[in-house]
């Protein structure tokens, strides 16, 4: 499959996936709040990256009283490489045209 379009707010969800670790991760409202996009733009998002197999989730499996399991996402190896070069080419182009100085994700 190709790469998927990489606009404002899958950016800013790639962003937030890169940033998460084992001790702090992604998961559905905590991604919307920590890239500052709604549900309704965020799980689409989700949903896309998960079919061009960049991203994998799973339920949380820890007691979870008073709340329903969260979803944990995270990038799969590939995805984390093809999301960082794909980023990478982006902010390369933009740095060309004179719109980006660097990337944060770096």
């Amino acid at each position: 499959m190709s790469t998927p379009r990489l606009t404002k707010p899958t950016i800013a969800v790639l962003e937030v996936l890169l940033a998460a670790t084992d001790d702090t991760p992604a998961w559905g409202l905590s991604i919307c709040r920590d890239a500052d996009l709604g549900s309704g733009t965020v799980y689409p998002i989700l949903d896309r990256l998960t079919e061009y197999g960049w991203v994998s989730g799973r339920e949380e499996t820890a007691p979870h009283p008073g709340r329903p399991p969260r979803r944990y996402y995270e990038l799969t190896g590939a995805g984390r490489r093809k999301a960082l070069a794909a980023l990478e080419a982006r902010a390369t182009r933009q740095v060309r045209r004179g719109i980006r100085r660097g990337a944060a994700w770096a």
